[in-house]
């Protein structure tokens, strides 16, 4: 079999993966995506884009995609995101409570 056909498999079943797991996604308007797979190192990068540019809970969706995604998947060790406006999520969300009122 051809890396190509290889690839082409292991992208088809990331994104029913996703569509399966995360249909709350496109039920609010957003969208996932791949942008890339580097079969080599394991590496995906995926993208939510549309409602989820921005969205507040972008940052989970896309933590729990990560987590899910590289427990499911052998063929996947790590898992680079973004949502679109420039948010990319490489590291662990943490969010700043240095100003919260509380």
């Amino acid at each position: 079999m051809s890396s190509q056909a290889t690839e082409k498999s292991l992208e088809e079943r990331i994104e029913l993966f996703m569509r399966r797991n995360f249909p709350q996604i496109q039920m609010h308007g957003g969208s996932a995506g791949i942008e890339a797979i580097d079969k080599d190192s394991g590496e995906v990068w995926i993208s939510l884009t549309g409602a989820c540019s921005g969205c507040g809970i972008s940052p989970m969706t896309i933590q729990a995609l990560k987590s899910r995604m590289v427990t499911e998947f052998d063929e996947i060790s790590e898992v680079h995101a973004s949502a679109g406006m420039g948010f990319d999520y490489d590291e662990p969300f943490e969010p700043d409570v240095s100003d919260a009122p509380f």
